[in-house]
């Protein structure tokens, strides 16, 4: 953990922070509401699954990999919400790099928070209720367009902070990047938002049976 609370202590990783406390405040207007016991619950179980899922991974790039954790991204934001949804992503995605590397990548931590945080948008829908059960086949096209957002707003943020903060060589970015995008949408495609409907399929076919009981 010396390695998380170093890379806090950057001005890389301060700005960082300043970001994520002026991207909750937004998100905290934008529902009209503040975090309840249970998302902050969900918030540490989430960040503890990615960053311990993360640890499970496929190279297929220069500092990329292939990770089944960001299934979980969609998932937490589409249950709880698009503040946990970026938190989850944030802070999880920071540990695991703290852990497994020494210091945090903080443009790269944005890309994870961005689609946790793009995959919780949804449910600004108001018909939209994974643990009530509420889903229809219109949320399926939003969940997929809002995760290609995310990945695409998490994109430029990475490659801004790669480029403009850390120094990297573009080209080498511009391919982590587009290895990396594809990579999370095949995981997100076929197994993040594939749970989320089952789950609430799985919810309305059980509230069924209770109504009928």
């Amino acid at each position: 953990m010396k390695g998380f609370f170093t890379s806090i202590a950057t001005w890389q990783g301060i700005l960082s922070i300043v970001i994520v406390v002026l991207a909750s405040l937004f998100l905290f207007r934008k529902g009209k509401k503040g975090l309840s016991t249970r998302d902050v619950v969900a918030i540490g179980i989430g960040a503890a699954l990615y960053g311990a899922l993360s640890y499970i991974s496929i190279p297929i790039g220069p500092n990329t990999s292939f990770r089944i954790a960001v299934a979980l991204l969609p998932i937490f934001g589409a249950i709880f919400g698009p503040i946990v949804g970026f938190l989850v992503g944030f802070i999880g995605h920071a540990l695991n790099d703290a852990l497994m590397n020494g210091s945090v990548w903080w443009s790269w931590v944005f890309l994870s928070a961005f689609m946790g945080m793009f995959g919780g948008i949804i449910t600004f829908d108001k018909d939209f209720d994974v643990l009530s059960g509420m889903i229809q086949k219109k949320h399926y096209f939003k969940m997929y367009m809002y995760a290609i957002i995310g990945m695409l707003v998490g994109s430029v943020v990475a490659y801004a902070g790669d480029v403009f903060l850390y120094g990297e060589p573009a080209a080498k970015v511009w391919l982590q990047i587009i290895l990396a995008n594809a990579a999370n949408l095949v995981v997100i495609a076929i197994v993040g938002i594939p749970v989320i409907i089952l789950l609430a399929k799985t919810k309305s076919k059980n509230n069924n049976l209770d109504v009928d009981a």
